[in-house]
Formats: structure tokens, sequence, C-alpha cells
């Protein structure tokens, strides 16, 4: 029987012998396709300490997916990031070259403001 605590912090304590914990884990949505994803590419300074970094966003799907993403680009560059709220942050002013790069992978990609 799992009986990890931390999976169960916020349970009230039953007294029912009959009781069995069932967490609701979230269902992450399905990925879509490279050529159905339309992603926006921009270098970003704004809250960084004056450091820029190249911002893509707009990726549909799941956080096992856009991590793999991610750690594609990252990569590819020679730099760190990371990926989380939907949007995958690349050190440095990337932005040619990650274009190119989900260009290749067949993602449709634009180049927004910065």
């Amino acid at each position: 029987m799992d009986n990890d605590w931390k999976k169960r912090l916020g349970v009230v304590y039953s007294t029912n012998p009959e009781f069995s914990f069932n967490r609701d884990d979230q269902v992450e949505g399905n990925t879509l396709p490279p050529d159905k994803q339309n992603l926006k590419v921009r270098p970003e300074k704004k809250g960084r300490k004056g450091k820029t970094v190249t911002l893509v966003t707009g990726f549909s799907g799941n956080d096992k997916d856009i991590e793999e993403l991610a750690r594609l680009l990252k990569t590819r560059c020679g730099t760190g990031g990371s990926a989380k709220d939907g949007e995958i942050i690349i050190q440095g002013d990337f932005t040619a070259r990650v274009i190119t790069i989900l260009s290749e992978l067949n993602y449709k990609v634009k180049r927004s403001g910065g």
C-alpha cells in the first residue's frame, strides 16, 4: 500500500475503515503536432535585471513535452533556460537560432516584438 503522506496533504482524517484516499491527478491535455502549433519567439529584458533572454510562447501541450522541447533548445543553443507556465525561456539572445531550430522541427514560428 502506498502510504506517502506528502501525497495526502490537505486531506482530512477519516475514521471510516473502508475509506480509500484517491488523488484526482490533473489530466494533462494532448500536445498538438508541431505543424498545428503557433509559436512566437521574442527577446526580452524587462524584469530580468538587464539580461536578455529569448522567450518562446504559444506552446499548447503537456508539461512533459514542453520540457523536452526546452531541453532540445537549450542543448542546441549551448545555454541554460527553463520551461514554466507554457513558456520556454532561453538565457541569452538566441532569437534567430531558436526560430531556425523550431522551423526545422516543422513548428509554425514567428518573431514577435522586442
